[in-house]
């Protein structure tokens, strides 16, 4: 049962938001995922994310991807390697700015070998509007997307 503009709930303070449109945005500070192959991934990740706006910002054993200008803020991802251990399968959005890089991210992620796990286009609506998403797995398996919003 998904939330619709409109319906009122309570948060956990005890305050009610009455729409999704008055719900805070959710806050973390990084994500975080083990791949076996630290250059597959910074090729795959370089390439895919570049399209969304986000660059590698650190390259020291780890890379650490976020928006330019230099230095990790929050919220980051980090891309860590560990070739004895499994790598743990997550799945993973980045909020895209417009169509037009959902398409990038997904060509580009399929040229840095990635692979296709859903072609660009819209998806099943989940209120409110429009949502246009791509979905590739990185060398590891992860299931990574990409996705814009409109009205």
């Amino acid at each position: 049962m998904g939330l619709r503009n409109g319906d009122v709930i309570t948060g956990v303070d005890g305050e009610d938001i009455q729409s999704v449109d008055d719900a805070p945005p959710l806050q973390f500070d990084h994500v975080g995922l083990h791949v076996r192959d630290l250059d597959a991934s910074r090729a795959f990740y370089t390439a895919a994310l570049a399209p969304l706006g986000i660059v590698c910002l650190q390259d020291h054993g780890w890379l650490v991807f976020g928006n330019p200008g230099g230095v990790p803020a929050a919220p980051f991802f980090v891309v860590a390697s560990d070739p004895e251990r499994t790598p743990d399968r997550i799945h993973v959005a980045f909020r895209a700015t417009s169509e037009a890089a959902v398409d990038a991210f997904h060509a580009a992620g399929l040229a840095a070998g990635g692979t296709d796990h859903g072609a660009p286009g819209p998806r099943p609506v989940r209120p409110p509007g429009r949502y246009y998403a791509a979905y590739l797995l990185d060398p590891d398996g992860n299931n990574v997307e990409a996705g814009v919003r409109s009205a």
